[in-house]
């Protein structure tokens, strides 16, 4: 299992061809505290870097961008019941959608730890 990063502060972690997607704790802190996030619907399909969510915060609010294209499996009903858990727990329990791969391969477009958190940095 390993988990990859966008340039639009997503992560996922791919598990063959099912994945977990959310906001990196880099976004979080740039939104603030999150109010309302707003989940795609369970067998809808989005490309790479379709929009899939919205996350709203005091502050602002901000696309979530699908990192790899695949059907969405799940999303987290407990994160819609408490957005704070996009805060509290960015890649853990504030994971936003779980998705089946269509293009494992797309993964090795994204960015690892390393190179996420110095691009995250100088962003």
């Amino acid at each position: 299992m390993s988990t990859k990063f966008t340039k639009d502060h997503e992560w996922v972690q791919a598990t063959g061809s099912d994945a977990i997607v959310g906001i990196t704790v880099h976004a979080q802190d740039a939104l603030g505290d999150v109010v309302f996030v707003d989940l795609p619907d369970v067998g809808k399909t989005f490309a790479q870097g379709e929009v899939a969510g919205v996350v709203e915060s005091v502050k602002a609010a901000a696309d979530v961008f699908m990192p790899v294209s695949g059907e969405i499996t799940e999303v987290n009903e407990a994160l819609r019941a408490d957005p704070s858990l996009a805060n509290s727990d960015p890649l853990a329990a504030g994971w936003f959608f779980k998705v089946k791969l269509s293009d494992p391969l797309q993964l090795d477009t994204l960015l690892d730890a390393a190179d996420y958190d110095k691009f995250a940095a100088e962003s």
